[in-house]
């Protein structure tokens, strides 16, 4: 991968305004709206271009973070429209067209792909309740889409909200952590915003009493989600799945409270607190 060079532009000095990112030498243009900020937005014509935008948020009754992705003609319109609709969201980000190029087909090809390569990733559960209509676009117009899309998933991580990142198992065995405890056996790798659990691990199924209450309401959405499900007296993990710290992860594979940075160790027994922080 080459250098790029990111604008972002703080439109009221406050990193937690209203924002402006963009990839100087590129059409595409990333605007992120705090909630509390979308009548204050009204005042930017860029806001009411034709683009994509994503909701993010938190909910109570999810294990990950989540995310709503739609199209408009006009983006700030349809955001509050959601802003009287849709509880779960704190942020938004809208992505345009600098030049102003982006057609409905462009957009909604954007949308398409944005999905599916949300629900790919899977690090976000997805709060949209119909998918998109598929269809095809000549392959010149859509090698300029994904030249689009690269740019969008870019400048989404860039501003905090790694959507499109995968957090699949790599073919690394060196990076590869080991959590040991009664019948459980984790492996997973840390990654640069928090620990990933592999899809097959095994956890303990009976929490501690003297687990805290956030190892047990996340314990009780892993379940509920099915992503840990009961085989045979262990709990298996049925994908893989981004915890927020290794020792988040390392609670729920031993079902106790643990520190992760001792606790996830590599084959040769040197634990993360001496690979990572010695």
């Amino acid at each position: 991968m080459r250098g790029k060079t990111i604008q972002v532009f703080l439109t009221d000095g406050t990193p937690r305004g209203i924002k402006f990112a963009e990839i100087t030498s590129n059409i595409e243009q990333a605007i992120f709206i705090p909630r509390n900020k979308v009548n204050e937005a009204s005042s930017r014509k860029e806001v009411s271009r034709p683009g994509v935008y994503f909701l993010f948020g938190e909910s109570d009754d999810s294990s990950k973070p989540v995310v709503y992705i739609g199209q408009s003609r006009n983006c700030l319109d349809r955001i509050k429209t959601h802003d009287q609709k849709k509880d779960f969201w704190n942020y938004a980000i809208l992505i345009v067209s600098k030049t102003e190029s982006f057609t409905q087909t462009h957009i909604e090809y954007l949308e398409q792909l944005a999905i599916a390569k949300a629900i790919e990733s899977n690090r976000y559960n997805l709060n949209n309740g119909v998918s998109p209509k598929q269809f095809k676009v000549p392959e010149t117009l859509e090698a300029d889409l994904l030249d689009n899309f690269d740019t969008i998933k870019i400048l989404l991580s860039t501003l905090g909200f790694t959507v499109f990142e995968s957090i699949k198992k790599e073919v690394k065995t060196k990076d590869i952590l080991i959590c040991k405890g009664k019948k459980a056996i984790g492996e997973g790798e840390y990654q640069e915003d928090g620990f990933v659990v592999f899809k097959g691990s095994k956890a303990n199924t009976t929490l501690t009493p003297t687990c805290n209450s956030t190892i047990t309401n996340l314990r009780n959405k892993l379940l509920e989600e099915e992503i840990l499900v009961d085989k045979n007296g262990i709990f298996e993990f049925q994908e893989d799945y981004l915890f927020s710290s290794p020792s988040s992860a390392a609670s729920q594979v031993l079902a106790r409270n643990a520190n992760g940075w001792i606790e996830w160790k590599d084959k040769q027994g040197k634990t993360l607190d001496e690979l990572k922080r010695k």
